[in-house]
């Protein structure tokens, strides 16, 4: 009992403990709690009092930061202006001086010129912009007039002499100046270091097209000077049409040297200049290339053009093949110098103009071959010599023959098949053709004689010439075997016609003839020998040994037997009265005589 009473009374305390110390717990919360109200209304009021000193602070950092900003913007302006005036001392000084300075002062002036139209809020800034842009309109004026100024003068035509030289010795023509030779040239393709130094800045400083303008005008002008100097004339259709032959074949002539240094030299030449000037600008160079070479080279072509359209001839046919061989040559450089879609113009009309050389030279082959057949030249040849139209026909085929390759090339221009066996077949219906001409020709002749010796004398030139050419290794051994062999018919023929009964005839002996026999005789032989070489010194042959056979065999014939006669009967008539009545030949005036046979020699020369 006495435990639990000392339990409770110590529970009781502890109450009694814990209460007494809530209590002040709660007094002193609520003093901290009064503390803090206190302070909160303090800080409350400090911040208060506080607030305009940080808004103060607050403007005075913007407008520093403002302050900053604009004296940096104003540093901008300053070196803007500053820059202005920089360019402007440049600029009124000139290009001529200082070339590189003036082009990078007309871009300082671009620049400020944008600058300033970014920056109109400024009150100056319009001002500014005014005058940097007029003083940017004059500096380009200037620029552009450096550049005309120095495009000119150092943009001077080239004299024909230099070009010749320029040219290697196995292209120059003959009547040209002799020369220094290639070695030592230097070819007209070297532009001024001003205009090679800084070429895009030239374009980027001033207005690309008037500079371009500028360009195209002086370079075109330049070129189209060198060739008229060099004797390039703009000749039409009609004019080639009236001109003389002789005066057309010299004018074709000079076109081929004038086309060979025009693509070689001065085109290859002004292309190195474009890409000299224009580097950098692949499209402004092609087109401004183009633009200075078009007249040029139309100029050119087109007297091409005019020959390939005119009436054709059998004479054209070799200068037809002179140009499409010269436009076969040129064409690489052709492709190489005028590349690109803007001389593409140029480049194709090179090629049509070739392949129109080339189908004009054809169809000039095939007219030829239809002159030499249908040939109706009337007047005969009244010596038998080797009629015009053979040695007419026999030195173009041997002219062909110089031409092989290029016939070559031209027969593929049309057709696939081989070229050599075309030229072969050509040749040899040309040979035909020539040769029935002569076949009815010579029936003309009422002379057998005469006819004969007019067939053996072309058909023999025929044969010589062949042998000696390269016509031989396309005709044949056969022809050439069967050709001879009609020659040596005809020889026989004339032969047969020739001969002359010699005065003995067929006697066999002096015992059958009378001294008025031998007289009767040798009048008739005279008579006979006399006409005989009246007409046989008046025929030609001109082949020396032919000729030379042919008397050989008249005497072989007639000198032994006419010997002979003299020997026998020559006593009876010289011991009679005026025997040189009946002998009015000697053995040796007989010979000499033979000796004048188909010489060609007219009557009073005969006589003289």
């Amino acid at each position: 009992m006495g435990v639990r009473p000392l339990v409770m009374e110590t529970l009781g305390d502890r109450a009694a403990f814990l209460r007494e110390s809530l209590q002040k717990s709660q007094t002193i919360t609520d003093n901290m709690v009064s503390i803090l109200g206190s302070f909160d209304q303090r800080l409350s009021a400090l911040e208060t009092a506080m607030r305009p000193t940080q808004i103060r602070t607050h403007s005075m950092r913007r407008a520093h930061e403002n302050i900053d900003k604009t004296l940096k913007a104003a540093e901008v302006f300053l070196g803007q202006f500053d820059l202005s005036r920089q360019a402007e001392a440049k600029i009124l000084r000139g290009p001529h001086e200082d070339l590189e300075s003036y082009l990078e002062a007309v871009d300082q002036l671009r620049s400020i010129v944008r600058f300033f139209s970014s920056n109109k809020g400024l009150k100056s800034s319009v001002g500014v912009i005014n005058h940097a842009s007029n003083l940017l309109s004059k500096a380009i004026l200037k620029l552009e007039e450096e550049f005309r100024q120095l495009l000119t003068s150092y943009s001077k035509p080239v004299e024909p002499d230099r070009l010749f030289d320029c040219l290697p010795n196995s292209l120059r023509p003959s009547s040209g100046s002799p020369g220094k030779g290639d070695a030592s040239c230097k070819k007209p393709s070297s532009t001024n270091n001003k205009l090679e130094a800084a070429p895009n800045k030239w374009f980027h400083a001033g207005h690309q097209q008037q500079l371009f303008t500028i360009y195209r005008e002086i370079r075109a002008a330049v070129l189209e000077q060198s060739l008229r100097k060099l004797g390039v004339e703009k000749l039409s259709k009609d004019d080639v049409q009236k001109m003389q032959w002789e005066v057309l074949e010299a004018k074709i002539g000079n076109w081929i040297h004038f086309m060979r240094i025009a693509v070689k030299l001065l085109f290859a030449g002004e292309k190195k200049i474009s890409d000299q000037i224009f580097e950098g600008s692949d499209s402004l160079k092609e087109q401004c290339f183009a633009d200075v070479t078009a007249n040029s080279v139309a100029v050119l072509l087109s007297f091409g053009e005019a020959i390939a359209k005119s009436k054709r001839s059998p004479e054209k046919l070799f200068v037809l093949l002179d140009m499409y061989e010269l436009m076969r040559e040129l064409q690489p450089e052709m492709e190489t110098i005028f590349e690109g879609k803007y001389c593409m113009e140029m480049r194709e009309s090179a090629v049509v103009l070739t392949k129109r050389l080339a189908q004009m030279a054809q169809e000039t082959f095939g007219d030829f071959e239809e002159a030499v057949e249908k040939d109706a030249t009337k007047t005969a040849v009244l010596d038998g010599t080797v009629h015009p139209l053979t040695s007419y026909v026999i030195n173009y085929v041997k002219f062909l023959f110089d031409y092989q390759s290029t016939l070559k090339q031209l027969f593929q221009e049309f057709d696939e098949s081989d070229a050599e066996e075309r030229l072969t077949s050509v040749t040899t219906r040309i040979m035909l053709a020539l040769q029935s001409n002569l076949d009815g020709k010579s029936k003309q002749y009422k002379d057998p004689a005469l006819t004969q010796l007019f067939l053996m004398n072309n058909i023999h030139y025929i044969v010589r010439s062949v042998r000696r050419s390269e016509a031989k290794d396309f005709l044949g051994d056969d022809w050439v075997q069967i050709h001879r062999r009609i020659v040596s018919a005809a020889r026989k023929s004339i032969l047969q016609c020739l001969t002359v009964q010699a005065p003995g005839g067929d006697s066999g002996g002096n015992g059958g003839l009378s001294r008025a026999m031998v007289k009767e005789r040798f009048k008739t032989f005279n008579i006979q020998f006399e006409e005989l070489h009246q007409r046989q010194s008046q025929w030609t042959v001109p082949d020396s040994e032919l000729r030379e056979s042919l008397r050989l065999a008249v005497a072989e014939v007639l000198l032994p037997a006419y010997r002979s006669f003299i020997r026998r009967f020559g006593p009876m008539i010289e011991n009679g009265k005026n025997p040189q009545k009946y002998i009015r030949f000697s053995p040796e005036d007989l010979e000499r005589m033979l000796a004048e046979f188909f010489e060609g020699k007219t009557w009073g020369e005969q006589k003289r």
